[in-house]
């Protein structure tokens, strides 16, 4: 009787270590299961990422107009966005030109307060590579009391840059329009932002 127990409690944990883990072929079968799951959603995700760089830059841009207006104000002095050259300084009025577009506005800005001597760096904003911001201005000039911008209405197309996937990134551009008045706002979509 007291083998039999024995047998019993020696079986049961037997099978209950062999219970634990799993198989070779378990294993293999929900790693290709992934491995499909991974490759339908790769593309998806590039898309995402995409349309998220394009989104940041538009609304970085977006926040630095509507800095520059406030310091303006706030200021009583003018206040300047400009694109940066690759020096990291503001280009010249025109910038470079490709067709009749400004495209430099991809490499970055910067928001500066004050004129000539007196001008001095508020805020920067290095571009992303793979994102190209079109102006139709070299220079968006706020000026006080109210934050007017000097030369009326301006555009900014924001798009994906590149070729391969980023070259479909006018699908997710958004255009950026600046009002005389100097309030901007954002929309999806391009807005052909012209010189």
């Amino acid at each position: 009787m007291g083998s039999g127990k024995h047998g019993a409690i020696t079986r049961a944990a037997h099978s209950i270590g062999r219970c634990r883990g799993f198989t070779l072929v378990e294993v293999v079968t929900v790693s290709a299961m992934l491995a499909v799951l991974a490759a339908m959603a790769a593309p998806s995700f590039a898309a995402w990422h995409r349309k998220e760089r394009i989104e940041s830059s538009a609304r970085a841009l977006l926040a630095s107009f509507a800095y520059a207006r406030s310091e303006a104000m706030r200021r009583a002095d003018i206040v300047v966005v400009c694109p940066v050259a690759a020096a990291g300084q503001c280009e010249r009025a025109g910038g470079r030109r490709r067709g009749d577009r400004v495209a430099s506005w991809s490499s970055g800005w910067a928001v500066m307060a004050g004129e000539g001597e007196r001008r001095r760096l508020l805020r920067g904003h290095t571009g992303l590579r793979d994102v190209a911001i079109l102006g139709s201005a070299a220079n968006v000039r706020f000026t006080p009391p109210a934050g007017q911008v000097v030369g009326g209405f301006r555009s900014f197309e924001v798009m994906g840059n590149g070729a391969g996937a980023y070259a479909h990134g006018e699908q997710y551009g958004r255009c950026i329009a600046v009002a005389a008045g100097g309030r901007a706002r954002i929309a999806e979509g391009r807005c052909g932002a012209r010189a």
